[in-house]
């Protein structure tokens, strides 16, 4: 992902997913414009033809599932509940732990695929972070005025 989507995507279509009412077509193309890297470039295999088809026969919710499937592989649903009218989603990378050890993601929204998909953007966003390293990247380049010099001194 590239910086300018991974400061972009997640505030934008954050707030897009989050003030949504439904999904459509448009809608999810998108979201998946703006967040996959392997959808767009995998051939016609099979889980890029499931989503297609997913999203062909308006199957939001399986469509998101399948996205987190093919996009975030090391991420799971941890937890999906239906709660005074709001649909909670909670997606995490290590579901055997106790949940006050885990770090997941937890999403919420009154239709059940928008929440899947506002927490799969916020796990992409998580991972597009982590991803990154803590150690600023040096210019390979040596600067032309360089000239190394001998400081040993055999005395």
């Amino acid at each position: 992902m590239s910086l300018l989507l991974e400061q972009q995507a997640p505030a934008e279509l954050g707030d897009r997913l989050r003030d949504a009412c439904c999904v459509t077509v448009e809608f999810l193309s998108d979201i998946i414009h703006a967040t996959c890297r392997r959808l767009p470039s995998m051939d016609r295999n099979f889980k890029n033809a499931r989503i297609e088809r997913l999203i062909e026969s308006q199957a939001w919710t399986d469509a998101a599932l399948a996205l987190i499937d093919l996009e975030l592989p090391q991420w799971q649903v941890r937890r999906l509940a239906y709660d005074d009218g709001e649909w909670y989603c909670a997606l995490s990378r290590q579901r055997e732990l106790p949940g006050w050890l885990d770090q997941s993601i937890e999403a919420r929204h009154a239709d059940l695929a928008l929440a899947i998909l506002i927490a799969y953007v916020e796990a992409q966003r998580v991972s597009a972070l982590s991803r990154r390293t803590s150690v600023p990247s040096v210019p390979r380049e040596a600067n032309p005025q360089y000239e190394p010099v001998l400081s040993d001194n055999f005395a």
